[in-house]
């Protein structure tokens, strides 16, 4: 016998009400982040406008035990160096 596994499925859950449905969705209230959660420090919610703000970041030049993988552009440590290319290094992911 063939199975269409596009139809849509019944099973004993899709018997519930309207009603009961309707109390599982949460309210308009639930995505507001409580400020005493301790679980969430410092994470910001998609969505609010962070254009007044300054990050300040430390960009770090690559170090001496470090290069630029040529085929991704990452920086590599040396343990992750396979062969040098025309190009520059290629690291191990790269020519795998």
């Amino acid at each position: 016998m063939a199975t269409d596994y596009d139809a849509p499925r019944k099973t004993d859950d899709d018997t519930e009400s309207i009603q009961a449905l309707q109390e599982r969705v949460p309210d308009k209230m639930s995505g507001v982040v409580d400020v005493d959660d301790a679980d969430n420090p410092g994470f910001e919610l998609a969505g609010q406008d962070l254009s007044d703000l300054d990050l300040d970041v430390v960009v770090l030049p690559p170090q001496e035990d470090e290069f630029t993988c040529m085929s991704c552009f990452l920086v590599k440590h040396q343990s992750q160096f396979d062969h040098q290319s025309d190009l520059g290094p290629i690291c191990a992911e790269c020519s795998a």
